[in-house]
Formats: C-alpha cells, structure tokens, sequence
C-alpha cells in the first residue's frame, strides 16, 4: 500500500512491529484512507494522531499521523536489482566523475566482453562519463568507479536513503525517524 502521497494528503509514517520504519527511501507512508481502513481491519495500532478529523453522521476520529503493524514484517535482506536502487547504492553520483546530473548506468565490463547486468558490474554514471567511456574497458578508458560496485544489503540502501531525506516530515514521525543521530541534551 505504499504510495506516493502529498503532504497536504495527510498521510501516516508506517512502522513495523518494532517501531521501525518499513523503508526510509522512499518512506513508507499510506494515504490516509488506507491507514483508517487497517486500523478499522485491526491490522495496525495508532501511534500518533494529526489535529485534523474525520466523520460520518455517527462516528469521528482523528487521522492517524503514525502506524505501527501489529504482526511484524520480515524486511528483505537484498534488495531488487533495479535502475533506483543501483543509483540509491552509488549515492545518486557518477561513479566516474562524481556529478549528480544527468545520470544512466554503465555495465563497467561492458556486455560485449562478457560483462553482466549485475550489481557486481553496473554502476552510475552520467551520461557525458558513459559516452566517453562507450564500450571499452576501464583500463582502455582509463576510467576506473570511484567504487566498486556491490550487491548492497537493504541496511546499506537505508543508510544511504538517509542522505536523501524527503521534503517533508511531518514532526510527529521525528521519534521514529533517524534512530541513530545523536540526541540533543
């Protein structure tokens, strides 16, 4: 049921069963109509509560701003090998150069040698960087990634979705959100 919704939306930040988000990036939020249909299911508990209510004729509540799951959901170890995610584990850079602009993937083995659309051979690059580079070896090229590329876990893919909060959080998540900055005294 995650979605892309609007600020405005009033959605609700979904946790798991141990309070955790269920992904940073994107940040696992429900429309507010589908968090009050699995409260009404019994399928998550009300955490946190916006000011804002809704009614019928005989019936009001406060839409929930924060959701926990009430049966906990086994996060995936490895995530889906897909264009977002690769530039997610570069950290929406070229690999080559470094630039945020502009960016495509580059098979660093290219597929004419043998290369595969692995994680273990894909990188970000921009399109400049790829052109330059075409189809040859990094050495030929004398392009080498700034890293090399790996299968990331979902715990790296998190960490480095941290680097790229959204452009709105609202403040009753701030105690679920980001549990490993440091306190202010």
């Amino acid at each position: 049921m995650t979605v892309a919704v609007s600020p405005d939306g009033l959605p609700a930040l979904v946790l798991n069963a141990d309070y955790r988000p269920l992904s940073y990036y994107p940040l696992s939020l429900w429309s507010w109509q589908d968090a009050i249909k699995a409260v009404f299911l019994e399928r998550v508990n009300i955490v946190a509560e916006y000011e804002h209510a809704v009614s019928s004729p005989t019936f009001s509540m406060k839409l929930p701003s924060v959701v926990s799951l009430k049966a906990y959901v086994k996060p995936s170890r490895h995530p889906a090998f897909t264009r977002f995610n690769v530039f997610l584990r570069d950290r929406f850079q070229c690999q080559y150069c470094g630039t945020p602009e502009d960016l495509t993937f580059d098979h660093v083995v290219p597929r004419h040698r043998g290369g595969a659309t692995t994680w273990e051979n894909v990188v970000a690059a921009c399109s400049p960087c790829n052109l330059r580079k075409g189809g040859m070896m990094p050495a030929h090229a004398k392009m080498w990634p700034l890293q090399k590329p790996f299968q990331p876990t979902v715990h790296d893919l998190h960490n480095n979705g941290r680097l790229f909060p959204p452009n709105h959080l609202h403040e009753s998540w701030m105690d679920y959100l980001y549990w490993d900055v440091e306190l202010e005294p």
